[in-house]
């Protein structure tokens, strides 16, 4: 293993000292969970006297979509990312012991994913970082988590399940939201008198659609109003078919260029295309306005690793909120904060080639149609969940977020 580059550290804004680098090694991006996660810690740290982030993956900058102001503030990690992805490519391809504490994105398996330039990277320390959907970890898998000084997991349910096997340098730090972007607010009123029924993230057997567009397919026959609009983009296509294993829809039909064709899968489901809007890829700074104009936004989730940002940032907004209670999104269910899905089967397992199951739940659809008249026939009812769910999510801001993680990095640098 050769020693890696160091970063010129950056002076804080406003003052001489100079901070300490901190590897990102995720994706930083406005388009995906692990994304915005990274883009908000960028944003904490941009003005700290004492950390700054940079990305040792490969990053995109026409993918970070914000507004002009945030841009400016981010120009500084954009530039040191940059700079730093430089000094890597002469090691494309090798192993490198990077001098600076990293903060790593785990697979399942606890092994790190390679950065720009294909360079396999190691911090000192390394730090993992985990969202994972499973329970059962082979012997391997356990010893390679083992190794790390400490892993950082985005629920409460993470934590318990490594726990269970034996690990116990654990943190539970939870995902955010922005509150000055995800927040109640006015409508602006653009859908009328339809009653706009959410769901969002990306497109996966996984993700429980299937379920929430078999349940939508009985509530829209009698509810000629209802609207069912998504936001479901998945650039990876192979996880779409992942819903092949779906006991309630067909499998989601492809395009001559290998796109899910979202519309034909909702018409087959029952759906009319009036009844159904798909938005396509959307930044997350652009979310807050379209979920201020749903009426209701339904998540039968068969596994969270963390949270779900998404659910959190329409709770955030004031929409009421169907959850499965399951895995991530019981640290989300709280006292009539939510509609949960409490009639949750134990899930056998997933086709082969899938990691284990353990801890996933199937939501009934019947439960979940139950839940969506509910919110249409007592729009006072579902205002005060909503009201009690947005109050829950203020409280978890990405500052918070943020602020723990530099807590931790701070710790380890000083051991």
């Amino acid at each position: 293993m050769q020693d890696g580059p160091a970063i010129a550290p950056q002076a804080a804004a406003g003052a001489g000292r100079k901070r300490m680098p901190v590897l990102i090694h995720w994706t930083v991006s406005s388009f995906s969970g692990w994304g915005v996660y990274g883009l908000n810690i960028a944003l904490a740290w941009a003005n700290d006297k004492q950390v700054e982030a940079v990305c040792s993956r490969k990053m995109l900058a026409e993918t970070i979509q914000v507004d002009p102001l945030r841009a400016r503030v981010l120009a500084p990690f954009l530039a040191t990312t940059r700079a730093f992805h430089a000094q890597l490519q002469p090691f494309a391809g090798q192993t490198i012991a990077a001098n600076h504490l990293m903060l790593a994105a785990v697979h399942a398996d606890f092994g790190i994913p390679v950065g720009a330039h294909d360079v396999k990277i190691s911090g000192q320390p390394t730090i993992a970082v985990t969202f994972f959907e499973t329970a059962r970890f082979t012997p391997e898998d356990i010893a390679r988590a083992a190794t790390y000084p400490l892993i950082v997991t985005g629920s409460t349910w993470n934590t318990r399940v490594l726990a269970a096997h034996g690990l116990t340098r654990v943190q539970t730090v939870l995902q955010g939201i922005d509150p000055t972007l995800f927040h109640p607010a006015p409508r602006a009123g653009h859908m009328g008198e339809r009653f706009c029924v959410f769901s969002g993230g990306k497109l996966e057997y996984r993700k429980g659609q299937d379920i929430a567009v078999a349940a939508f397919a009985r509530f829209a026959r009698r509810h000629p109003d209802a609207l069912l609009v998504s936001a479901w983009h998945n650039p990876w296509p192979e996880l779409v078919k992942s819903l092949a294993d779906s006991r309630v829809t067909a499998s989601v039909p492809f395009t001559a260029d290998g796109r899910p064709d979202v519309q034909l899968w909702t018409r087959a489901a029952g759906i009319p295309p009036h009844q159904f809007l798909d938005l396509g890829a959307v930044p997350n700074a652009a979310m807050p306005t379209i979920l201020r104009e749903m009426d209701v936004a339904v998540f039968p989730n068969r596994c969270e690793g963390g949270t779900n940002l998404v659910a959190m940032e329409c709770m955030a907004c004031g929409v009421p909120t169907i959850l499965s209670a399951n895995t991530g999104h019981l640290d989300l269910i709280d006292d009539a904060t939510c509609f949960p899905l409490l009639a949750q089967a134990p899930h056998a397992g997933m086709r082969e080639g899938y990691a284990g199951a353990g801890g996933w739940g199937e939501s009934d659809v019947d439960e979940v149609v139950e839940a969506l008249e509910r919110a249409y026939a007592d729009r006072a009812e579902a205002a005060r969940r909503a009201q009690r769910g947005a109050a829950l999510v203020a409280e978890m801001t990405w500052a918070r977020t943020a602020a723990r993680t530099k807590q931790i990095v701070l710790e380890y640098a000083a051991a």
